[in-house]
């Protein structure tokens, strides 16, 4: 049933319980198996129930590159809005949260959410929501959270809820670009924002100045300056063959070997960085062109806390690093206390300096130290001395050989391994034990979503998916999001960023509509058709 009212007459109303949830969350499960049962048309989008309306417009967009917008469903009969109030790990907690909303006169509903991350060794259900309301339209729930924030309910979150991972009818609108490296003129490249790591900037823009084909956002990547220097990725970065941000260590990423994109491969990934000193002194190098102290997603090395596990969406805290500044960083080193070894094209000491944030020599770099690695600094790199970094990584676990023109993007889950699902959510941080609404909220719902995926036969395959747009596009859950892959012909594929992040052009003009209220979400990197 859905209840529209005033937000006048509902205050009146309130404490009568007039609000009704009709609507349960069960997880994706059913979904999934509808999805990929019988009835479905060949090629058809794996997206709600068989039979759902679709429609497909391709246009080559140059030599070995076409676009293709996929809609698909429309909007259900059934949709609404509602307010989430709490989200509980334990059934007795979500119930001590809806008793008490019933005693303040809400109709409060009890949801159990089956699905875990499927890589997640527990068992059991991820938790249990706690939901009121049901209202045709946006404004009607923001009105109830507004009166559940006044009787002193916090955490509040008004949803759509075909958004929630159960079945629906849509709708979708999905965003795929073909690349057929054998046919490609142009080139295939990632590129930074702004050209160097520090800020962002809009992919419309990059893509413009690029004098794009077509182009896609990367990877994730730091957004304020409470998680590190903005604009450094959240993950590796790699551009022709030198490593520009370390690795969250085994998060999964794309690999694009050179400007053709023949041979890109998606792999888990790792990096190891070190210095050694003239007098054999050795130490672990912490990250490269980032702000020391602060690990954004983690998986980091050197005793980061709390974890060196990758974890989503969290930064990690290490008060005693090593960090390794390129060309790539821009003009200056983060400022700060602690020193700071200039070194030239060979690794020799020009300088060390007493305190951190300085010019990095364009023919050079800097090693910047804080805690324990500042006094390392002191002890081994002196003017004239010799420091030698080296950066090893590995792929999918083998290490990496020298490969001038290897670009990477970072990413995570893995999606799809040899063409069947394989969504390594837990392993790669998106679960988090300690709060189990975190991959309710990134994984099980429905979101904007960037893909990229490779096929046997050697084309690549990116996806922006519209999502956060009720009535136009509701996005896709992780599951969803492979299972669109592996129809579009996917071997392999990788979750890239998402959310208000996630956008397509061609040339420069945007085709995905932004999830974000603000429009267009300035990004770190991009994957750059060039004409």
């Amino acid at each position: 049933m859905f209840i529209s009212v005033s937000t006048g007459s509902f205050r009146v109303c309130r404490r009568a319980a007039v609000v009704a949830v009709a609507f349960a969350v069960a997880g994706m499960a059913p979904a999934v198996e509808e999805a990929q049962g019988a009835g479905r048309h060949p090629g058809e989008l794996p997206l709600g129930r068989p039979g759902l309306a679709e429609s497909r417009r391709s246009q080559e967009v140059g030599p070995g590159v076409t676009y293709t917008r996929i809609t698909r469903g429309s909007t259900s009969r059934h949709a609404a809005y509602s307010v989430d109030v709490g989200f509980r790990g334990e059934r007795r907690d979500a119930r001590a949260l809806a008793k008490r909303l019933r005693a303040d006169g809400y109709h409060a509903r009890l949801l159990r959410i089956a699905e875990r991350a499927p890589d997640d060794p527990a068992r059991g259900p991820l938790g249990f929501l706690v939901r009121v309301g049901a209202f045709d339209s946006e404004s009607q729930a923001q009105a109830l959270r507004d009166l559940l924030a006044a009787d002193g309910y916090s955490g509040l979150r008004v949803v759509y809820m075909p958004e929630d991972g159960t079945l629906t009818t849509g709708p979708w609108v999905v965003h795929v670009l073909e690349v057929r490296p054998a046919e490609l003129v142009g080139r295939l490249d990632a590129r930074l924002a702004t050209e160097v790591v520090p800020e962002r900037e809009l992919l419309t823009s990059i893509a413009g100045r690029s004098g794009a084909l077509a182009a896609l956002n990367g990877g994730y990547f730091v957004i304020g300056p409470d998680d590190g220097t903005p604009g450094d990725l959240a993950g590796i970065s790699m551009l022709d063959g030198e490593l520009v941000s370390e690795a969250v260590n085994g998060r999964t990423s794309l690999l694009v070997p050179g400007p053709s994109g023949a041979g890109a491969r998606v792999a888990a990934m790792s990096t190891r960085l070190t210095v050694t000193a003239s007098d054999g002194a050795r130490r672990e190098v912490d990250g490269r062109n980032r702000k020391p102290g602060l690990i954004r997603g983690c998986g980091g090395v050197g005793g980061d806390l709390p974890t060196e596990r990758p974890k989503h969406d969290f930064t990690c805290t290490d008060d005693s690093e090593l960090i390794h500044f390129t060309p790539a960083f821009g003009a200056a080193s983060e400022p700060g206390e602690g020193s700071e070894a200039v070194l030239d094209a060979q690794g020799r000491v020009r300088e060390l300096r007493s305190q951190r944030g300085g010019p990095i020599p364009s023919d050079g770099s800097v090693l910047s130290g804080t805690g324990e690695g500042a006094g390392w600094l002191r002890a081994h790199a002196q003017p004239g001395e010799r420091l030698e970094v080296v950066a090893g990584t590995l792929a999918g676990g083998l290490p990496l050989g020298p490969a001038p023109a290897l670009d990477v993007v970072n990413g995570g889950p893995r999606l799809l391994r040899a063409g069947r699902l394989d969504i390594t959510a837990a392993d790669e941080g998106f679960h988090w034990p300690d709060n189990p609404e975190f991959y309710y909220r990134f994984g099980v719902r429905r979101n904007p979503r960037t893909l990229a995926g490779t096929s046997g036969d050697g084309r690549l395959i990116l996806v922006a998916v519209d999502g956060r747009r009720p009535g136009y596009s509701v996005g896709a859950s992780f599951e969803e999001s492979a299972l669109i892959m592996a129809a579009l012909g996917a071997h392999d594929a990788v979750n890239l960023d998402g959310g208000g992040s996630t956008g397509m052009t061609l040339g420069s003009t945007l085709v995905t509509r932004p999830s974000d209220a603000t429009g267009e979400r300035p990004i770190a990197d991009a994957l750059v058709i060039d004409r």
